[in-house]
């Protein structure tokens, strides 16, 4: 089984990628030409179930889809590093007589020009550098500008489309194409990562099921053989769900089963472990309030520990949640809910809290995965009360241990109507 890699580049150096990529028996490239940021995201879209990966020929048009935040799948970029500059370079100063130090740059690392600047016996001047992280709208503005003003006599840089605007506005540039061993790299890092994550999809998955056996009987008469028929019913669902998640199915207690599969099968069906599968089996068995632990693990016994501790926490938010408890400790659900948070079950992080406090390590980290979720620090007992799907009264105790400790602070109060009382509002530091 070949990997699909889908090639995002611009028309001077996709030929160049794509030839290299093609050395490598794993792949199956599939090209596709951009000319500008506007196309990046019209490809992604089109064709996001064609491709097991991206590669893209920069880190401007990763940028893009990085921000866009809908790929699915592993991204990588061919990073324009040092050895990538030299060509440029050696055709700057020596066919066009142009000192290093009269050069504006993009895409490259301060310490990476730092060492090139130190080997011609100058000075580095950062003003004249536009980071990675820097990287926006403003590159054809940063160049112009010195270049305006006189600083610089040319522009160096990494960008298609930059190189473009510059020529048609008169600034002298030259433009940095990426190094075979470039390529190679970001194609063996794709590798690497590919091998990881088939080794992840092989992990032990396992779904602890619990079903209220008795819904749905007559409230006023039902023999030990109308349940016995009911369990067979469940189980005869429950056996077609499995096959489609290729597992084995093992009743372990009435309305308790255990569902042994894959990570990568279970993974597919719940998309990516956030929402309910969408099976007709379980459509029909929901009225009898479905709730799951999954669980990931190296071995069954790991998955089967985690699949309870999962479970534990399903029936804590109610019945009929899902939650996934992964296997670097972090419990995340209930899946395909709008309250749905990740939060670290053993952090390090959050032990030293849990020692001041009588709060588990869990719950701070609930509370830390609520403030990130509704991004911003301020919060009231009752919002924490409707994230968490407890009662205020446990909200408050919360926050009063967190506030006790120095953990939080009250900053304001809000009326939530004329009559009702002030709510208090903390702001959480954690």
């Amino acid at each position: 089984m070949t990997i699909r890699l889908g090639l995002l580049g611009v028309e001077d150096n996709l030929q160049l990628i794509e030839s290299v990529a093609k050395e490598y028996s794993e792949f199956t490239t599939l090209p596709f030409l951009h000319s500008s940021r506007e196309g990046i995201i019209d490809i992604l879209e089109s064709h996001q179930y064609d491709v097991d990966m991206w590669l893209f020929s920069g880190y401007s048009p990763y940028s893009v889809a990085k921000k866009w935040g809908k790929v699915n799948q592993p991204m990588f970029f061919i990073e324009y590093t040092g050895s990538c500059l030299y060509k440029t370079l050696y055709h700057a100063l020596y066919h066009h007589n142009v000192n290093i130090n009269e050069l504006s740059f993009d895409g490259f690392t301060p310490s990476e020009l730092k060492q090139i600047f130190e080997g011609f016996g100058v000075s580095f001047i950062p003003d004249y550098l536009k980071t990675y992280e820097s990287l926006n709208d403003n590159i054809v503005e940063h160049h112009y500008k010195l270049w305006k003003k006189g600083k610089t006599k040319a522009a160096v840089t990494c960008i298609w489309d930059v190189f473009n605007k510059l020529k048609k506005i008169g600034v002298p540039v030259f433009r940095v194409n990426p190094t075979k061993s470039a390529i190679q790299s970001a194609l063996n890092m794709a590798l690497r990562t590919h091998e990881m994550l088939l080794f992840k999809d092989r992990q032990i998955a396992v779904q602890m099921i619990e079903i209220d056996t008795m819904s749905g009987l007559s409230k006023n008469m039902y023999s030990s053989d109308e349940i016995y028929n009911k369990e067979i019913q469940i189980t005869q669902k429950l056996l077609i769900y499995t096959k489609k998640v290729q597992g084995s199915l093992k009743a372990v207690g009435p309305g308790r089963y255990v569902i042994f599969s894959t990570r990568g099968s279970l993974s597919d069906i719940t998309q990516n472990f956030t929402a309910v599968p969408d099976i007709e089996e379980l459509h029909q068995l929901s009225q009898r309030a479905v709730t799951c632990g999954i669980g990931i693990g190296q071995s069954a016994y790991e998955a089967e520990i985690h699949a309870a501790k999962a479970l534990f926490h399903a029936k804590e938010y109610e019945n009929g949640a899902w939650m996934v408890f992964l296997d670097n400790k972090t419990i995340n659900g209930p899946l395909g809910k709008p309250e749905n948070i990740t939060y670290s079950y053993e952090s390090k992080k959050f032990q030293t809290i849990s020692k001041q406090t009588s709060l588990s390590v869990a719950t701070i980290s609930k509370v830390d995965s609520i403030l990130k979720k509704i991004g911003k620090t301020e919060i009231t007992a009752h919002e924490l009360a409707q994230h968490l799907q407890i009662i205020p009264r446990s909200a408050r105790r919360i926050l009063d241990q967190l506030l006790k400790k120095g953990y939080a602070k009250e900053i304001a109060e809000e009326a939530p109507h004329p009559r009702g009382r002030p709510r208090k509002i903390y702001q959480v530091s954690l």
